[in-house]
């Protein structure tokens, strides 16, 4: 039993003393080496995602101002095409004034106005849709 004490001290004591040993030259540079090409890697994948994410972002945010932009045209044309339907009834109305071959021109005049004004809203409506 003695000596089983004696070799269990014996070896705590070598592996205790043997674990603050420093290591080589070589060993260092080596573990150095690999520790910096982890870094690297982790480093480069990191990028890789980051850019990865910022494009995915970049690529909602493109499509929200799309939207918005497509928004605004719709809301444009509404508004024109109610301008015109506004005008139209104005000067059909001030047609009721004139009467025979006076009033047909009027309110002819009058529907050509407008689906002219609703043509325009269409094109400008058009162009700046996305």
């Amino acid at each position: 039993m003695r000596t089983f004490l004696t070799s269990a001290i014996a070896i705590s004591i070598v592996v205790i003393t043997g674990c603050n040993s420093p290591k080589s030259p070589d060993a260092v540079a080596k573990d150095v080496a690999v520790a910096e090409q982890k870094a690297s890697t982790e480093m480069a994948k990191s990028e890789k995602d980051a850019s990865r994410d910022l494009g995915k972002a970049a690529d909602k945010v493109d499509d929200k101002l799309v939207d918005l932009n497509n928004a605004a045209a719709k809301d444009a044309y509404d508004l024109a095409v109610a301008k015109a339907d506004g005008d139209r009834k104005v000067a059909l109305a001030n047609c009721s004034a004139a009467s025979g071959d006076a009033q047909k021109a009027c309110k002819d005049q009058a529907d050509a106005d407008y689906h002219a004004a609703v043509a325009d809203a269409k094109a400008a409506s058009q162009s700046e849709k996305q």
